[in-house]
């Protein structure tokens, strides 16, 4: 049995599911007749998530501009968890019983917290499965990515790691369950491909900055590959220390930093950013798809001029998921209604930026490496985020004998 963590960066670990390729094959046609359907963000607007899920409310206003295009009026009311697991319950409850939203679109570290009273409620809740297991297991949670498992292996970043010809792999992740459990399955997944894992940690002090021990035990152990599991800024500091005591890395590979997150790393991230490869979940909007174009496009109408970062993404796709389910469920659906309709839905997109690949979102199929296992990789040259040829995406499959769920 999975152990509950409360850890706010925990956000930071679930990037590491991650996905595929192309453009909208299900965009919904029907339109609402004028009503509006209010629905309500839990995020990390302040606390220690805020640095990777506080851009998540400008991801729904443009997903509000998606929706509005097919005919549906949304209403957001943002509630602040604070990363803080004594306060994301009491949000909830104000959304719900005051502020009658139809449904929650989370995207925060401490969901967990509120998400058993939101259960037991029917109260449909859409977002990032990046605070436990519950996105598995409770038929009125639903993510655009499919259900996060970090405890779970597959060859997708193995495949990826041979590309660029890392034969000696370093891991890093935090001291808690969802990261020492992707930390540990990433590297039996590394070792089931014959790659030697030179070098694991996953007894990283929460919110630590102290990378140069990580840096120097690294370096004895010859690695010259690194996945790390932490906050963009420890990533990048262990990136920078390891350049510094002159290890010369194939690969390091982050699952949180790209767009703009990585200006919230502190000053010099795109120094230490630069020739980091980051995992992504959905297109990267470097390939110009119909799908990343349009996305852009909406992202650009809320004042977002960058890269998006991984939770506008989620925000984003999380209101075109509702709109599917609105799509389905019919005119002014119950809250009942609206499970129904979204656990119905089988083959979802993500408004094209799954590519070629789709979700069965009802069978809640876990993911350790997004949908399908699906990977893009971007590089960072300079200030630029470019393609990895041959990764657009990389995709493996699940290796049954990894499960690191309680580790």
């Amino acid at each position: 049995m999975r152990r509950t963590c409360i850890p706010a960066i925990a956000v930071l670990v679930l990037s590491l599911t991650l996905v595929a390729c192309g453009t909208s094959s299900a965009e919904p046609s029907s339109g609402t007749g004028g009503h509006t359907y209010t629905v309500g963000v839990l995020t990390d607007v302040t606390g220690p998530g805020a640095s990777v899920n506080g851009s998540s409310t400008l991801g729904v206003q443009a997903g509000i501009k998606l929706a509005a295009r097919s005919g549906y009026t949304i209403k957001e009311i943002v509630a602040d968890t604070g990363t803080n697991p004594g306060q994301v319950l009491t949000a909830a409850q104000n959304l719900v019983e005051q502020d009658k939203v139809l449904a929650i679109i989370a995207v925060s570290a401490v969901t967990f917290t509120a998400a058993p009273w939101l259960t037991a409620h029917g109260v449909p809740v859409l977002g990032w499965s990046e605070d436990g297991p519950e996105w598995l297991t409770s038929r009125n949670m639903f993510s655009p990515g499919g259900p996060s498992d970090p405890a779970k292996g597959a060859t997708t970043l193995n495949k990826f790691m041979k590309l660029v010809g890392v034969t000696n792999l370093g891991v890093a992740g935090y001291n808690y369950v969802l990261s020492a459990e992707g930390a540990e399955s990433f590297a039996d997944a590394a070792k089931d491909a014959r790659i030697k894992v030179g070098y694991l940690n996953t007894t990283v002090p929460l919110g630590s900055t102290n990378v140069q021990p990580l840096a120097l035990a690294m370096k004895s152990a010859g690695v010259n590959g690194f996945i790390g599991l932490l906050e963009p800024n420890a990533s990048l500091l262990t990136v920078q220390a390891l350049r510094q005591e002159a290890v010369h890395l194939k690969a390091a590979v982050l699952f949180t930093g790209y767009g703009g997150n990585l200006k919230q790393a502190g000053l010099t991230s795109t120094g230490a950013g630069n020739g980091v490869y980051f995992a992504l979940q959905f297109e990267p909007v470097e390939l110009h798809t119909a799908a990343t174009e349009q996305f852009q496009k909406d992202m650009r109408s809320v004042g977002v001029t960058s890269d998006p970062t991984f939770a506008e993404y989620m925000g984003y796709l999380s209101v075109d998921l509702l709109v599917h389910g609105l799509e389905k469920a019919g005119a002014n659906p119950s809250q009942a209604d609206l499970i129904t309709a979204l656990n119905g839905i089988k083959n979802y997109d993500a408004a094209g930026l799954l590519g070629r690949e789709s979700l069965n979102v009802g069978a809640r199929t876990p993911v350790p490496a997004g949908v399908n296992n699906c990977l893009w990789f971007a590089r960072l040259n300079g200030t630029t985020y470019q393609l990895v040829p041959g990764a657009e995406p990389v995709c493996g499959s699940l290796i049954p004998s990894i499960d690191n769920s309680g580790s």
